[in-house]
Parts: structure tokens; sequence; C-alpha cells
């Protein structure tokens, strides 16, 4: 995966704007097992954030508990300057739409998005205008006298999101909102839903596991293990500043080195792993002797027949440095890309290297076998030290 923007729009607050909603210190403990362990958030009005980690990390348990479907074990969550701990979930202004959707099938689409409006004793016109205006948003006038079962995955996925905006929640939350569609039109899928969502300017938590559907939809993602949040950042800080090694490796595909500092200066670090000489263009102060971790991703590499030449390089000083040679032992066409698993010489690494298929008859294609080098530019790389 290749994927360093969201496609939601540029999200800003002001700065010491109070949260919108605040999580401060919340556990969950289930017997002796923490599934959510002290985390703390804040998560501004209007915005998309993704929480976003394996299954059992804890994410799931995080948006219950901000549903009101599971009592924190000690900790407040704060909605709009007002603490939700200890209201029923009938009582948040909270709206949650589930990876089933939920949508009952004996109604029509017309009367699944007036259900809950209907429960609230609204006006009959009131209600007949907020759902015409749902559909309308959701673009399924033609379909209001439909089935949930006469209707496209897609569709009853945009029935549910209507169905969960027109109570006008305060906050939506998203628990695998595209989990039940097929790849492709779960790729068209999130680019509607955020849009939707931007119209509307609702705020939205939502949990996924899949890495590319956070990095599309979310404003800022929070990654989870264990039961913590490792690090929280906009899509193209998580994925090219990985704080630590379960974060790099978690987000896409990284190849990770293990090596030592052997220059540290203020400008550049020097790092000697069994496989090359790191060259990094960046300082990392008092790590001099250290045991690290360099982390490359797969498309900032380049892998060739030829040694490169020193004015390929990205600067004179980097010449010797972030190059290896080895063996291509595996290799797959995937049409816009081709990926390569080089055995470097010496070692038992294999890094693994994605090159773009720009032209549609690449005369210098590599193949199965061949003696190749792999080199990379100091300012790729990304040094984690834990």
């Amino acid at each position: 995966m290749v994927v360093t923007a969201s496609s939601a729009k540029a999200f800003s607050t002001k700065e010491g704007a109070v949260p919108f909603l605040q999580i401060r210190r919340v556990v969950k403990q289930f017997d002796e097992v923490f599934a959510v362990d002290d985390v703390s958030l804040d998560i501004q009005q209007g915005e998309i954030f993704a929480l976003l980690g394996s299954s059992g990390c804890g994410k799931s348990t995080l948006l219950r508990m901000l549903a009101g479907f599971e009592v924190p074990t000690s900790g407040q969550i704060m909605l709009a300057g007002k603490d939700i701990v200890s209201l029923a979930p009938y009582e948040r202004p909270i709206n949650m739409m589930f990876q089933s959707y939920a949508l009952f099938p004996h109604l029509s689409v017309w009367d699944n998005i007036a259900f809950g409006l209907r429960r609230d004793a609204m006006p009959k016109a009131e209600i007949e205008a907020r759902v015409d205006q749902m559909l309308e948003l959701v673009q399924l006038k033609a379909y209001a006298k439909r089935k949930p079962h006469q209707l496209s995955g897609g569709q009853q996925q945009r029935v549910a999101l209507a169905r969960s905006l027109a109570k006008r929640p305060q906050l939506l939350l998203l628990d695998e909102p595209l989990g039940a569609l097929d790849a492709k039109l779960r790729e068209r899928t999130q680019l509607e839903l955020v849009d939707i969502i931007e119209q509307v300017g609702v705020t939205c938590v939502m949990v996924t596991h899949d890495q590319e559907e956070a990095m599309v939809m979310a404003t800022r993602i929070g990654v989870m293990s264990e039961g913590k949040i490792l690090q929280i950042g906009r899509p193209s800080d998580i994925y090219e500043t990985p704080n630590c090694r379960f974060v790099a490796d978690f987000i896409g595909s990284v190849n990770l080195f293990k090596g030592t500092v052997d220059v540290d200066e203020a400008d550049h670090v020097v790092i000697n792993s069994p496989d090359c000489l790191h060259y990094v263009s960046h300082g990392i102060t008092g790590t001099a002797g250290m045991t690290v971790h360099v982390a490359v991703r797969p498309e900032k590499m380049t892998i060739q027949l030829e040694r490169p030449q020193d004015d390929e390089r990205e600067s004179p000083e980097q010449v010797g440095f972030n190059i290896a040679q080895g063996v291509i032992k595996d290799l797959a066409y995937l049409g816009s890309l081709t990926t390569y698993h080089v055995q470097l010489d010496g070692t038992a690494t294999v890094v693994k290297v994605t090159h773009t298929n720009a032209a549609r008859h690449d005369a210098s294609q590599l193949t199965w076998g061949d003696r190749v080098y792999v080199w990379w530019c100091g300012s790729d790389v990304v040094v984690l030290t834990r």
C-alpha cells in the first residue's frame, strides 16, 4: 500500500480551541485483562477520527464506551463540555452505525430512516421533511419504497448512514463501516461516505482494521495496540514518520534493518547494520552506541542491475551508504506496480522493493534470479528507537 494523504479535506482548528470530545485516562478492565489501558484523546468538532488496529486491540471497546454500551472502569468522557459517562445510550446525542447496518428487513428505505424520528415522537411533517432531506443527501430518493434486500451493499450502507444522521447527532460512531462490502465497492464508497459526513459537518469517530480505509477517510488516525494508543497524527504523519516499529510495520509495508549508531551528529547519523551502512540525513542526538532500527518504505527504494553512479545519489557524502546487493528471490506483478523481494548478500535479510510500471512495455524489466543493487536516500530513512 502506498497511501500518504487522506482524501478528506484539510482539517484545522483555532489555536486553543476546546476539544469537542475529550477522553481522559479511560480504562476498561475485564477481569484481569485491560481492554483499554489509560487512553487519553482529544477530538475536535467536525473531525473524522479513525481508531486503527488489529482485532483485540481495544478500539471497538473504546467505541462502545463512547456509545454507552460499556461503562469505563475509570476515566472521564466529555462531549461538548459535558461528562457523559453516567448517561444511558439513549440519553446521549450520539448515533452509531454498525458493520451489519442493522436495517429492518420488513421496512422500506423511507421507513428505516424515519424509525428513530418516530420513536422520538417528532411531528409528522418534520419527519417527512427530514427523511426527504436524508434521501437527497445519500442520493436514494428513487429507492425510497424499496426494502433493504432489494438494494446493493453500497446502497444499504447509505441507508444506514442516512438513518444514523437523521436524528442530527452531535457525534457519529462508525463500527467497521465498510467491512461488509467487496473491495471495489469499498474503494468507491469510502469517498462517498467522506463527502456525506463533511456535507453534514458531524464529528465522527470510526474504528477499522483496514489501514487504507483509515488513510483515505480520516483527518487523523490513532493507532492502537494492546489497549493503548501508540501514535496519533494525520495519515501522512503516521505513514511517513512512525514513532515505533509496530506503527511502521502495521501501516503499509516497511523494511526494517537492525543496527548500531556509529556517528551521531546534529545534521546526520550513521548506523552500522549487518546489511549495509545507513546514512540518515537528519540528527537524532543522544543515540550514539544505541541499538536502533532503520525503517525504509519499499517505494522509497530503487532497484537496478548496475551499481548507481555517484551523481545519482542524493549528495556526495552519501556515496557508499544506503546501498546493498542481492538476488531477486520473488516478484509479484500487480499491474500498476511490481513488487520485488531481494535476498541481500551475506545475510538472511529479504527486502521488499516496489517499482511503478510507468511504461506499458519496460525493456529493462527485472526477473527471478537477477543480481541487483538496491539503494535509497538518507532523507527517506526513519530511525526507530523503540
